[in-house]
């Protein structure tokens, strides 16, 4: 049977739908670090990547799974607050390794207005990080929090009682109540804030 001598087997990690080399050539060439976001089953990675002629250099990285761990976050991990959240934290430490700007790599997550990628890119940028992106395709304050969240659970406890337990019962399981999710939300992001506030005065005194 012929075929086509001008068919080429694609590269690994394209196969595999990790990689888009076409976006990642031109974001190499600009010579700027990349906000690298990634989602799991279950977490919201994010890292701030440095591309050399040696490879790739990966100087700041946060996930989903550091908000249980560190600050106590009683929240789902692969949300959009849980993504916001997890944006804040790499912002800052970007920002504690020198990089006070970067663009966006998305890979091959289909970008969504209001999605929990620009979720991130809300985060970073709340916490002094510059990235390139038009204001209209970042989530509106209520969602970033999880106020949609609470609404939902609000309603369902009202008028289905079981099934709000069913449907929340992770949540309860660790001690929230979904309705007061935007509350803890702020709670936390507050964590973060005074976290990276006094480590960002300690790096001012020691550089003076």
């Amino acid at each position: 049977m012929a075929s086509s001598g001008r068919y080429k087997v694609k590269f690994r990690r394209r196969r595999e739908g990790k990689t888009n080399y076409y976006k990642r050539r031109i974001m190499v060439i600009s010579g700027k670090p990349r906000l690298v976001v990634r989602f799991s089953n279950r977490y919201v990675i994010a890292q701030v990547v440095v591309s050399a002629p040696q490879g790739d250099f990966t100087v700041a990285e946060a996930n989903s799974r550091e908000l249980v761990k560190e600050f106590g976050w009683l929240g789902g991990t692969g949300n959009t607050p849980a993504a916001y959240l997890v944006g804040l934290l790499i912002g800052y430490r970007a920002l504690l390794k020198g990089i006070k700007s970067a663009v966006l790599d998305a890979g091959l997550h289909r970008v969504t207005k209001g999605g929990r990628l620009f979720a991130v890119v809300k985060g970073a940028v709340d916490a002094g990080l510059e990235v390139p992106h038009d204001e209209e395709v970042l989530p509106s304050e209520d969602r970033l929090s999880g106020e949609h969240v609470a609404q939902y659970a609000l309603n369902l406890k009202q008028s289905k009682p079981e099934f709000y337990k069913i449907r929340f019962s992770k949540y309860i399981a660790r001690g929230l109540e979904p309705e007061n999710i935007s509350k803890h939300f702020e709670e936390v992001k507050l964590k973060i804030m005074e976290k990276y506030a006094k480590s960002e005065a300690k790096a001012e005194e020691d550089s003076q």
